[in-house]
């Protein structure tokens, strides 16, 4: 099962601050960990929501909003995906994880919808080998960028 690992953001990281060295040692050691039980599939860190946007949906409207955003608690700073045989296993390596931030913080565990999970007659033939394409290529992408 595929899950994504979110770092949810702090007063800190939202300030824009950068990690001790410490910490990047720690993350670096932890991320090398993942990567060798093969459980590591990618991870990055965000910059602050004063240095993004969002861009609300309503009907055909599109609205966009410049950041910050008020509440950091309900941002993210960082994520990581994560290939596990179970939740369980997710929250094990997490519970192992360095804390990402000098302050109290969060790290929320969710679970990937899988192509299988979804009704079979809500896909074709054509849309799964459209989805196995872009995945190839996108592994493909991320293969060329690490060398």
């Amino acid at each position: 099962m595929r899950v994504m690992v979110i770092v949810k953001a702090t007063a800190e990281s939202e300030a824009g601050g950068f990690p001790s060295e410490q910490l990047i040692r720690d993350m670096d050691q932890f991320n090398q960990e993942l990567a060798k039980a093969g459980v590591w599939l990618e991870a990055g860190g965000l910059k602050p929501s004063s240095q993004g946007a969002r861009v609300r949906f309503s009907g055909k409207d599109r609205i966009v909003t410049d950041g910050p955003f008020a509440e950091a608690k309900e941002l993210i700073a960082g994520f990581w995906l994560w290939e596990v045989g179970s939740l369980q296993e997710a929250i094990d390596w997490v519970r192992r994880c360095p804390c990402p931030f000098d302050a109290d913080s969060e790290i929320e565990i969710r679970p990937m919808f899988e192509p299988g999970e979804f009704d079979p007659s809500d896909l074709t033939d054509e849309d799964r080998e459209q989805e196995r394409r872009l995945r190839a290529e996108a592994k493909a992408r991320l293969r060329g960028s690490s060398s």
